[in-house]
């Protein structure tokens, strides 16, 4: 197992397959974009499948592709079909634009939980957020995905004053639908100009919630241990809403998430200005299971240990969110 020194074990892998992206979020990627660097800087496919079986054999139980957009990898498909091959469970968290030419192959590596970025059910507003046009697709594939039989999940980032009064609709659009909704609180990266201002609280979703529904109508759903969300289902819907409240009300206490970028480079926090370098030391033939340890025995107790996001003296350290994986 890989423990830290407050007693967490680390059995999730986040693994990034490309910085690469087809959406501008501005959440995510600075608006001038990211510098696009020369391949070599990256894990190639036997690297990237090397390093994870390396996870495995420490412990991790479950492995999420995320991005920049997995599914715009060229390879995506070799390196899925040789992930299968691992006793993990396979997830993945994607922006949907590219889904309908995959279900297959998904479905024959036994990957059946989709998260699925939409920070709006309004076309012109996830065009706005995302800088790109391309709704009417994603809102498809979320259909088809649904009836396909997927565990989905779709992915809100909340905005104060952008898409703060679609919580609601979101929680109506799981009514029908099997579907988990989960509201993120907007979180500060490099170019994506956050402040405490913007941020939509655990809080004040749940009191917009209760208004609406009552809360003798809200059912807390059990989430297990290690959970990022606090989940909840409105009487008599299919569906559920969660909330993730990494800013306001953090879960770090039960976290086992480990991160490692497309280049290479392992992050034990999401918040942590830290790395460590894999993919070098991978490449000089070094012991990369010493460097996992240290990596994952360094992690602080709380948000890379950060000061809270509402003190004066915070600043942000860290790559921007695209560059980390999602």
């Amino acid at each position: 197992m890989l423990p830290d020194n407050f007693n967490r074990s680390h059995t999730y892998l986040r693994l990034s397959l490309t910085e690469r992206c087809n959406l501008r979020c501005t959440y995510c990627m600075p608006e001038e974009g990211i510098v696009l660097r020369d391949r070599i800087e990256f894990m190639t496919q036997e690297e990237t499948i090397f390093l994870a079986k390396t996870f495995v054999s420490l412990g991790v139980t479950k492995i999420r592709l995320t991005g920049g957009e997995p599914l715009i990898k060229k390879n995506f498909k070799e390196i899925l079909a040789e992930l299968s091959k691992l006793p993990v469970e396979l997830a993945m968290t994607t922006n949907g634009i590219l889904l309908d030419q995959y279900w297959e192959e998904l479905k024959k590596a036994g990957l059946n939980s989709l998260n699925i970025s939409l920070d709006s059910l309004r076309e012109d507003r996830v065009n706005q957020i995302t800088r790109r046009n391309y709704f009417k697709r994603i809102y498809s594939n979320i259909e088809t995905s649904i009836e396909k039989g997927f565990d989905v999940k779709l992915n809100c980032v909340l905005m104060k004053d952008q898409n703060d009064d679609e919580i609601l609709d979101f929680i109506r659009f799981a009514e029908n639908k099997k579907v988990g909704i989960r509201f993120i609180e907007f979180m500060p990266f490099d170019g994506n100009k956050w402040d405490w201002t913007k941020t939509v609280s655990f809080k004040s979703i749940m009191q917009i919630a209760n208004d609406f529904f009552g809360e003798e109508n809200l059912i807390k759903l059990d989430a297990g241990s290690n959970s990022t969300s606090r989940n909840f289902r409105v009487k008599n819907h299919i569906g559920n809403f969660g909330i993730i409240s990494s800013v306001t009300n953090p879960f770090c206490d039960t976290c086992n998430r480990i991160r490692l970028t497309a280049d290479g480079k392992i992050k034990n926090c999401l918040f942590s200005a830290g790395e460590t370098d894999l993919l070098t030391a991978l490449r000089k033939d070094e012991d990369v299971v010493s460097l996992i340890k240290a990596n994952i025995l360094s992690k602080h107790k709380e948000r890379g240990g950060l000061p809270e996001f509402s003190d004066p003296s915070f600043q942000i350290d860290n790559r921007s969110m695209i560059r980390i994986g999602g």
